[in-house]
């Protein structure tokens, strides 16, 4: 935020079926859970984020969600190990989000396999940091790179004097532990420099940018660099709408912190 900048987009996934058009992870992930093939659609996002990363310019980090079934397979570490090989990303430019719904699967085994992908350089994220009961205890057992501050305390700090105190609060603990913080779900101006205030050091959401294909993003890029270099001028409308609350694998990019 400090810097206006654009420093990580999500891999959001979608399901281009040839007559039902465009279908959400929310309709085809839990088909995918129950017929067993979660993992090697799992697999495929690592992989294909990390090549479509490899173009970007500069640091631009790709963010990719796990599951707690990737968690329970043997080649989630190798399937890393051999996506970055393959695209030339470096490690510190891919960036692995976990639920606390990971975490409690099998915490213990978990947070061993975590210790060994952050060996590798890789970031580890908290997402939707705040909607569980044992957050903390996890922060304290694994150093985060990034907190994620779930997008319902973003939309209700303007209503409820709790949500900004918690944001506040988490931004604290993350300056504290040397942590970044996401806030999630911004969508409008005043939400913005909200949590501007408040000391987040990224945010993402609608009003920042819409999903958008892989192929996209160079174009994208070239506009913001030329927006915030003053070469063009114009307005950001304040966005609203869908909320991305699918979370398992995500595919289609979303610009996560271009504030």
């Amino acid at each position: 935020l400090d810097r206006g900048e654009v420093s990580c987009f999500e891999a959001l996934l979608r399901w281009h079926h040839p007559t039902r058009g465009i279908v959400s992870p929310g309709e085809f992930i839990p088909l995918a859970e129950d017929i067993g093939l979660i993992v090697p659609i799992g697999e495929w996002v690592i992989k294909q984020a990390c090549l479509d990363a490899a173009s970007w310019p500069g640091s631009i980090k790709v963010a990719v969600n796990l599951c707690p079934a990737q968690f329970r397979n043997a080649r989630l570490l190798s399937t890393i190990v051999e996506a970055l090989d393959i695209s030339g990303l470096p490690p510190s430019r891919l960036e692995l989000e976990i639920t606390e719904t990971v975490l409690l699967a099998n915490s213990q085994a978990t947070l061993s396999m975590l210790q060994h992908i952050h060996m590798l350089g890789v970031h580890i994220a908290m997402d939707d940091f705040g909607t569980g009961y044992s957050s903390l205890s996890y922060l304290r057992s694994f150093p985060f790179d990034k907190i994620k501050i779930d997008q319902s305390f973003i939309t209700d700090a303007g209503d409820i004097d709790s949500s900004v105190a918690i944001i506040r609060a988490v931004t604290s603990l993350g300056n504290s532990l040397g942590m970044q913080t996401t806030a999630e779900g911004v969508e409008t101006v005043e939400q913005l420099e909200r949590v501007r205030r408040e000391g987040c050091t990224e945010a993402q959401g609608f009003l920042l940018s819409r999903p958008l294909p892989a192929r996209d993003i160079p174009a994208m890029l070239e506009r913001t660099r030329a927006v915030v270099a003053g070469e063009i001028i114009e307005t950001e409308p304040e966005t609203s709408g869908e909320r991305d609350t699918d979370k398992p694998g995500r595919r289609r990019s979303r610009a996560s912190v271009p504030a």
